[in-house]
């Protein structure tokens, strides 16, 4: 799981949903890149963050994006955040014998529906064999996990509106990695709202 490193964190607002990872990947305390995005796209509302073992993490993205375009096919329709979960999660137990090292952290806007027409934001984060947890307020996951959780704790607030969730998970993920030597080297913020994902590059330290 330390191999490469990185961290993700995903936070909840109002009516919206923050995914947020660095960017850094090393082999151990050597740096490799600073351009080794772990936050991926399901759909407009939908995306899912990777930290772990680097070559498990595009071997599980490949394996994912076949599945849910099987499941757009044969629904015919968009997965839910919900769902998709439970096929992460499924697919990570299927391997529980030898496992893809990586604790994924989703982070989505479900679809309005008429049993449900305000659904609330969704966050999901799952160990290396798919056991899932669903918090009400943030998940974190990577090799600055201890310290994304005390950044959190002290900066989420219930009910954030998307410039201050952006500014919420920015500042959390900013300081957790400047004190852990394996993530870093710049951040992407992803906000997810019903009408737009807005998508944000930040610089960080680079030593």
């Amino acid at each position: 799981m330390e191999n490469n490193g990185g961290s993700v964190v995903a936070m909840i607002g109002k009516d919206c949903v923050a995914i947020a990872s660095d960017l850094r990947l090393g082999n151990q305390a050597v740096g490799i890149a600073s351009n080794f995005d772990k936050v991926f796209p399901v759909n407009d509302k939908l995306y899912y963050g990777l930290p772990g073992l680097a070559t498990d993490v595009y071997t599980l993205k490949e394996h994912l994006r076949f599945r849910v375009n099987m499941y757009r096919m044969k629904e015919e329709r968009e997965i839910t955040p919900k769902t998709f979960t439970h096929l992460v999660s499924s697919t990570l137990y299927e391997k529980r014998f030898g496992p893809f090292f990586i604790e994924p952290v989703v982070a989505g806007l479900p679809t309005p529906t008429e049993l449900d027409p305000h659904p609330k934001p969704f966050i999901s984060t799952m160990d290396t064999i798919g056991c899932v947890t669903t918090p009400k307020d943030f998940a974190v996951a990577g090799t600055a996990a201890d310290k994304l959780y005390g950044v959190a704790e002290g900066l989420w607030e219930p009910d954030l509106e998307p410039e201050d969730l952006f500014e919420t998970v920015s500042q959390t993920l900013l300081n957790a990695v400047d004190r852990d030597a394996l993530s870093g080297w710049g951040a992407v913020v992803h906000i997810i709202t019903h009408d737009k994902v807005i998508t944000r590059t930040l610089r960080a330290r680079m030593d």
